[in-house]
């Protein structure tokens, strides 16, 4: 049992060095030695644990949608009963926030290498990334529904807007020159602003 301990401990550590590395130079960019050294092993040591480069960047992406998916829905399901669709959307922009700049080095691997996934591994992400689709699609549409947005919105439009500049945060977001919160709460004043009836 110890044995084995340690092997799932190796295992995690290897996976959370490729989330790292992933994230900061691309799919790309990312080679099996930087991981190794990030994580303390020997590069053959990782095709102990995956067939492939490919197989253990593909967990990473996963992983990270799932954390992501999991975060926002969590979230969602602490706002009070008597939320509205507004409040829901507002609590949603917090979470996707959270995890991919503070939380989730998974995360912020699997948004910054949407992109740049090969075709087998992309059509597997897409299912994840239609299920999260799916969450801020129902989020939209309560508002419209509820009377909180503009009722000649395009929510298509509208959801894929919020999203994209949610998926852009990491990019320029620089803890140095603000912090989390003013981000999500200029973020949720722009959304509200530019989404509800004036």
């Amino acid at each position: 049992m110890p044995r084995e301990r340690k092997s799932a401990r190796t295992r995690e550590r290897i996976l959370a060095a490729a989330a790292q590395v992933l994230s900061r130079k691309g799919w790309a960019g990312t080679r099996l030695v930087d991981i190794a050294e990030v994580a303390a092993v020997q590069a053959p040591a990782v095709y102990y644990y995956w067939p492939s480069r490919e197989d253990l960047l593909a967990e990473v992406v996963t992983t990270g949608q799932q954390a992501t998916l999991e975060h926002v829905v969590a979230s969602l399901a602490a706002l009070p009963a008597d939320a509205s669709a507004l409040d829901r959307i507002d609590g949603a922009i917090a979470a996707h926030l959270e995890v991919v700049l503070r939380r989730s080095e998974f995360s912020l691997a699997a948004i910054r290498n949407a992109a740049q996934l090969p075709d087998d591994i992309r059509e597997c992400q897409l299912v994840g990334q239609r299920e999260y689709a799916d969450v801020w699609r129902g989020l939209v549409e309560d508002a419209v529904a509820a009377g909180e947005l503009t009722a000649d919105v395009d929510t298509r439009a509208a959801r894929m807007l919020v999203l994209g500049a949610l998926n852009w945060a990491p990019e320029w977001w620089n803890p140095d020159r603000g912090s989390l919160e003013d981000v999500v709460a200029t973020t949720q004043h722009v959304v509200r602003r530019g989404l509800t009836p004036h």
